[in-house]
């Protein structure tokens, strides 16, 4: 992480990017055990805790609270998501339509957010020329 604010929005977006792959991750293993009785799927909650961070802060402009979110704090959790009903009698919750919809959703996601690292970078880039 950089530590300076012409970085905010890349340590941000950093972050969440990376929430991104640890999702993917938990989605591919969904997958992988679609077929093991009693499985539970995984999922990620990162976009939760970066709104929490961004409500909190007292400041009202998005780029103060985006300067002000502590990184330390903002990272995603796996969890098991025993909330799902199964309709299978060997307790897996997984339903593999769900998954590959959430996998493609969860990889576009990620495509947009190096996009945008990715810019932020060419900005920065641009300004120094």
């Amino acid at each position: 992480m950089f530590d300076t604010g012409a970085f905010n929005y890349i340590n941000v977006l950093d972050k969440a990017a990376d929430a991104s792959w640890i999702r993917n991750e938990a989605i591919s293993n969904n997958i992988a055990n679609v077929d093991t009785p009693g499985y539970k799927r995984q999922d990620v909650n990162f976009e939760e805790q970066l709104r929490k961070a961004m409500k909190n802060s007292r400041y009202t402009s998005i780029d103060e609270r985006v300067a002000n979110v502590d990184l330390e704090r903002l990272n995603p959790i796996t969890y098991r998501d025993h909330s799902t009903l199964s309709y299978r009698l060997d307790g897996n919750n997984v339903d593999i339509d769900t998954e590959n919809v959430e996998l493609a959703s969860n990889q576009i996601r990620y495509q947009g957010l190096t996009d945008s690292i990715t810019k932020h970078f060419q900005g920065l880039q641009s300004v120094m020329k």
